[in-house]
């Protein structure tokens, strides 16, 4: 069993290129953190798309309350979506005086009679924690019972943010799991996607065109993923670090340890699209793929040119609010600059360092880096005579107020705005928004009423 992983070596990230340049570490924990969002539900939402692993939390029945069923990450996986059970110890008062180990066994053993994972992830937690569980002995003493992983993933919410969650996700993957099998097959094209979570389908937007070139999908962490195909990433020809940036420890260890280089993409508007696109052929290292990616690249923007072609009148001289976190700061504003909106404003409450440089570059000087979007949104719609509002389900009201157009655009969405038909996705709906009377009438006092 792997020891657990060092928090002040996760800070220190040698692959970032801000945390070289100052003298404490990009993201370390401050007070307050969590608030938007723990370590625990950032390695939860790494993880939870393996449908074929059981994702037990050991700790408060409410610790999983409140991180069960937060996106909708599609699964092609043929047998029973395990992440639609809710697993947890559900830790009590005499656990936390008594010990929880004797509860985490039973209910591994209980989950791999009766559910047949491939995988049992075992998710430590702020009490489980505190009263000092050893799940590393109890999975250790569970894979050679059960010969199956038993992966412990050392989270509790009160090291840190969701970004410290998901490296922390990837430090329990990277230790237990890959390179523990071989593949059956490999090709000189092989990729790993790192970091993307097919919330709302976006990965099956551009796998078919990778596809189309030849390139071939070893293994995801953990969009649409197995745990049989991520043991054997060791064998991919290149790492891809799709926008999540939390992650990026990840490939850069598997540089270190097998030889694997890595890129990091985004597939979201026109542009990011087709470079991430010719980036990954460039990287694979082979001319003809690479000329075959120029001309799937131009075959699909021309394609796409002509149906955006009645939206672009629509959102000539729009301007746009985006309020989402992490990567979607930048990526999200990419696409909408791709459709012809101006965005004058982004949130990077909880965006990386490098998250935060990205989207400076998207939306130049101008532009305005909200740190505390609750409370800054309303006045710069106000400032900037904003038309929309692209944000979670919490910002409506500010739209009502404003009496603006309103997408959400947050995990909870239900249609993928990935890559090209994700962009023509996003077209529809800004064009449904800005042309719904009820954001303009909602806020409108009655005929009756002075």
């Amino acid at each position: 069993m792997a020891p657990k992983p060092k928090i002040r070596e996760l800070l220190q990230e040698s692959a970032c290129s801000h945390n070289k340049s100052r003298s404490g570490a990009c993201n370390a924990p401050k007070p307050g953190a969590t608030t938007g969002g723990c370590a625990f539900e950032g390695a939860q939402i790494t993880l939870f798309p393996f449908a074929d692993a059981a994702h037990l939390v050991h700790g408060p029945i409410t610790c999983l309350g409140a991180s069960w069923e937060t996106r909708l990450t599609g699964t092609s996986w043929p047998g029973r979506d395990l992440t639609q059970m809710g697993f947890t110890t559900g830790i009590s008062t005499n656990d936390v005086v008594f010990g929880g180990e004797e509860k985490l066994r039973s209910a591994i053993d209980h989950i791999v009679h009766h559910y047949a994972p491939e995988a049992v992830f075992v998710y430590s937690t702020c009490v489980t924690a505190m009263i000092g569980d050893d799940i590393d002995s109890v999975c250790r003493k569970a894979t050679e019972a059960h010969g199956l992983p038993v992966v412990p993933v050392h989270a509790p919410g009160f090291v840190g943010s969701k970004n410290l969650g998901s490296r922390l996700a990837g430090e329990a993957v990277l230790s237990q799991l890959i390179g523990t099998r071989e593949p059956e097959k490999q090709t000189p094209f092989d990729i790993n996607l790192i970091g993307e979570y097919n919330v709302t389908g976006d990965m099956w937007q551009y796998t078919p065109l990778l596809e189309e070139l030849g390139i071939r999908l070893l293994s995801t962490l953990s969009g649409d993923g197995r745990v049989a195909s991520i043991r054997t990433a060791h064998r991919a020809r290149l790492n891809v670090l799709v926008c999540a940036k939390s992650l990026v420890s990840l490939p850069r260890q598997m540089q270190e340890r097998y030889g694997i280089p890595f890129i990091s993409v985004s597939f979201y508007g026109k542009r990011d699209t087709s470079a991430s696109i010719l980036a990954i052929a460039e990287a694979l290292g082979d001319a003809e793929l690479v000329q075959r990616a120029r001309a799937l690249i131009a075959r699909e923007e021309t394609l796409l040119e002509q149906k955006l072609e009645p939206y672009r009148k629509i959102f000539q001289g729009k301007k746009a609010v985006l309020n989402t976190g992490g990567n979607k700061s930048w990526s999200i504003a990419s696409a909408l600059q791709d459709l012809g909106l101006e965005v004058v404003a982004t949130s990077v409450k909880k965006a990386t360092e490098e998250d935060r440089y990205k989207a400076r570059q998207y939306l130049g000087e101008q532009g305005v880096l909200m740190t505390e979007p609750g409370q800054e949104q309303a006045r710069i719609i106000d400032q900037t005579g904003a038309d929309l509002l692209l944000a979670g389900g919490r910002s409506l009201f500010t739209a009502i107020k404003k009496r603006i157009a309103f997408v959400d655009v947050n995990q909870e969405k239900k249609k993928s705005y990935g890559a090209y038909l994700g962009l023509l996705n996003l077209a529809e709906d800004l064009n449904n928004a800005l042309h719904n009377p009820v954001f303009k009438n909602v806020a409108r006092r009655a005929p009756w009423e002075k």
